[in-house]
């Protein structure tokens, strides 16, 4: 039980690694390399990738900080 939840903790963090990288700073980033400036003319200036990727990184946290909780019980 303990090795599968080290297993998803694991790949959870590296998702979550990969997705505040993606995440744009001020007109930098992977995520504006990648395509992910273009605006899609929302009234918030931010398109509909950085919306998604926003989410999906508060996601990746929370499950983050479950499967952390998790394994404090356990061990």
């Amino acid at each position: 039980m303990v090795v599968f939840v080290v297993i998803i903790h694991s790949l959870i963090a590296l998702g979550l690694i990969g997705a505040i990288l993606l995440h744009s700073g001020k007109g930098t980033g992977l995520s504006s390399s990648m395509g992910g400036n273009v605006s899609s003319g929302t009234f918030g200036g931010t398109g509909v990738i950085e919306k998604n990727l926003d989410r999906f990184t508060i996601v990746l946290g929370v499950l983050f900080v479950f499967t952390t909780i998790i394994l404090v019980v356990l061990v």
